[in-house]
């Protein structure tokens, strides 16, 4: 049995379509199981665009159905607009009642050909393996897949991901204060799950409600958790620039690890005693540096005033 995929989606027609596409392609799409989690509306704008992609998501399961194209595709339409974080969390939930793995993905995650061969090896390679919490498809490094086709770290992606239920459920937690989160973990655990400060990630645990990938990340972190890691990353995320968590403006900056996702087979070995890399530690606090943002000559001079008059 295949891991299936939960595709959380809300009112971006054209990204959603471009990620189904890209799933699709896949090489065991037609074993799959696709679970959508269709967001609704917040106020009628929002609403017709939420039924655009709800009529997107029909046209495609009907032709799904006649070309094959997935094992099955079930809708589940929210009545009202639950946000982002329920959505994801209740979704996961529903899926975890008939399976024992899951795949997750967002409207603006268009993945290689060969991601869900990559995860379901995965998943089968280190099910027996609980230190390894979260399979990630999206990695901020480019590693020579010759010689560095995966790693273990203790930081989660969550862009394109999955996870086992026995690990989701024994240890995930949608914290409501940063108090809670932060409960019983020492200053070295912070300073660490911070990568020295360059990587500010827990600013998001006073965001109301505390996203979700916070949560898991801290949970990881308190477990002793790895995450298994491409070298290479398999997913890209098209929706950089109009998403909920993450906005970006090119003409200002761009992300250093925007790339293309590898296009062929990941190898994947199995290793029993799995361990996070000093060296691919280090690698990857130089490069989430500013959330991996680089800045043009513009953003940099806009930048340096936005600073002088911040501080005033």
């Amino acid at each position: 049995m295949l891991a299936p995929v939960a595709l959380f989606v809300y009112n971006r027609a054209d990204n959603t379509q471009k990620t189904l596409d890209a799933l699709l392609a896949n090489t065991m799409a037609k074993d799959t199981d696709l679970y959508v989690f269709s967001d609704g509306g917040k106020d009628p704008l929002s609403w017709q665009k939420v039924n655009e992609v709800r009529h997107l998501l029909h046209l495609v399961k009907a032709e799904a159905e006649q070309t094959g194209a997935l094992k099955s595709m079930t809708i589940v339409e929210r009545p009202e607009n639950i946000y982002l974080e329920r959505n994801i969390t209740e979704g996961i939930a529903q899926v975890f009642k008939t399976h024992d793995r899951i795949i997750v993905l967002e409207d603006d995650i268009c993945t290689s050909p060969y991601y869900l061969q990559y995860m379901n090896q995965a998943f089968d390679l280190y099910a027996d393996i609980p230190q390894v919490m979260h399979i990630a498809g999206f990695t901020n490094l480019d590693l020579p897949i010759s010689d560095t086709p995966f790693y273990f770290t203790p930081h989660m992606s969550g862009w394109g991901w999955g996870t086992w239920r026995d690990r989701w459920q024994s240890h995930f937690v949608h914290y409501k204060t940063r108090a809670e989160a932060l409960e019983g973990m020492s200053d070295n655990d912070i300073d660490a799950i911070q990568y020295g400060g360059v990587f500010p990630c827990l600013k998001s645990l006073d965001k109301h409600p505390i996203p979700w990938d916070i949560c898991w990340e801290i949970a990881i972190k308190k477990a002793g958790g790895l995450c298994l890691t491409p070298g290479h990353t398999l997913v890209r995320n098209i929706g950089l620039q109009n998403g909920t968590h993450f906005r970006a403006f090119s003409i200002l900056q761009h992300y250093e690890f925007d790339r293309q996702p590898l296009q062929q087979p990941l190898p994947l070995t199995r290793i029993g005693q799995p361990q996070k890399d000093p060296r691919i530690e280090a690698l990857f606090a130089q490069a989430i540096r500013d959330w991996g943002i680089r800045y043009t000559l513009l953003g940099k001079v806009i930048r340096f005033f936005y600073k002088k008059l911040r501080h005033k």
